[in-house]
C-alpha cells in the first residue's frame, strides 16, 4: 500500500528524493523529487512509471530518507 503523503510533507520530513520499485520484477531506482510540485501525492506518482527492465506499468514509490548515501539510477521512465 502506498503512502498518502504529499511531496511537501515528504520534503518537510527531510527527504528530497524517492525510491521507485517495480511491482512486477523488483527493479528499483532513486529519483530526485524536485521535478514534481509540492501538492502531488506519492500515490499519484505510482501509476505513471514504466519499468525499463521488464516494461511493467506501476510502481511502489517511497521517500528516500537516506539519499545522501545512495547513487542515482536510471531504471524507470515517466
Amino acid at each position: 500500500m502506498s503512502l498518502k503523503i504529499t511531496l511537501a510533507e515528504m520534503r518537510a520530513a527531510g527527504a528530497r528524493a524517492v525510491l521507485v520499485y517495480c511491482r512486477a520484477c523488483g527493479h528499483g531506482t532513486r529519483l530526485e523529487a524536485e521535478r514534481w510540485p509540492d501538492d502531488v501525492r506519492l500515490s499519484d506518482l505510482e501509476p505513471r512509471f514504466t519499468c525499463k527492465a521488464c516494461g511493467a506499468r506501476g510502481a511502489d514509490v517511497r521517500p528516500d530518507y537516506n539519499s545522501a548515501q545512495r547513487g542515482e539510477g536510471a531504471l524507470y521512465r515517466t
